[in-house]
């Protein structure tokens, strides 16, 4: 997926309140902009990294500036998580991933469960729909391996509840975890920061879902689908 328009690059003062980061711009000047990513991001904040932005001129934005990209251990990662739907949507049709390939429809936002929606739901006339959950990984402690979640997330061991009652009632369901940077090779979940995650991964593969690890190339022009790579759990 390419980037509509260039994106500016910057350097980080800090990011703060979750939603705001402050950065310079190649000429001096401050500015202020909006962080499209509510989660820990731990690795990649740190002050004096050089990021990427994504300018809007819309009158009803507050901020001009929203972050996309951040360079972190040598390498360019995505953190926008509203980008991680779009590439796997982008990548099912293009046929790149390939166990999720052969469906005649997609449809993106469709309600199930308990008050829920997922990600993508894939269906055709031949085969059991595919309920498709995409999450957003950039953590990395250990060089080589991708970790998730980065901190606490009730919400993802919810979704992994309804996902096993889908696989009970017939259904396939998948988890995508789409990697946001180029240097890993395996996923883990993250275990220590999350054993309530974890135990409802454990207990969703059990039950037969599904679950995939994309990685992507990352630059400044664009996000696409690179390859998929193993997950290191019991039962994957």
């Amino acid at each position: 997926m390419e980037f509509p328009t260039p994106l500016t690059d910057a350097t980080l003062i800090r990011r703060y309140k979750r939603f705001l980061f402050d950065a310079t711009l190649p000429d001096g000047r401050d500015i202020t902009g909006s962080c499209p990513n509510t989660g820990s991001m731990l690795g990649l904040m740190d002050p004096g990294s050089r990021i990427w932005m994504s300018q809007h001129d819309s009158k009803t934005r507050k901020y001009r500036y929203a972050l996309e990209l951040v360079e972190a251990d040598g390498v360019v990662v995505g953190i926008n998580t509203g980008m991680p739907n779009k590439i796997v949507e982008e990548s099912i049709r293009a046929g790149m991933i390939e166990p999720l390939s052969g469906y005649r429809d997609l449809k993106r936002e469709q309600k199930y469960g308990k008050n829920s929606r997922i990600d993508i739901l894939l269906t055709d006339p031949d085969r059991p729909a595919a309920y498709v959950e995409v999450k957003n990984v950039h953590f990395m402690r250990q060089q080589g391996l991708a970790e998730f979640p980065d901190s606490a997330t009730s919400r993802g061991a919810k979704h992994l509840e309804e996902m096993g009652d889908m696989v009970d009632a017939g259904h396939r369901a998948v988890m995508v975890y789409l990697i946001q940077r180029p240097d890993c090779e395996t996923l883990k979940i993250c275990r220590d920061l999350d054993s309530n995650y974890a135990a409802a991964f454990d207990r969703a593969m059990d039950r037969g879902v599904e679950a995939l690890a994309v990685r992507c190339h990352i630059s400044p022009r664009e996000i696409r689908f690179d390859k998929l790579i193993p997950i290191d759990e019991p039962g994957v």
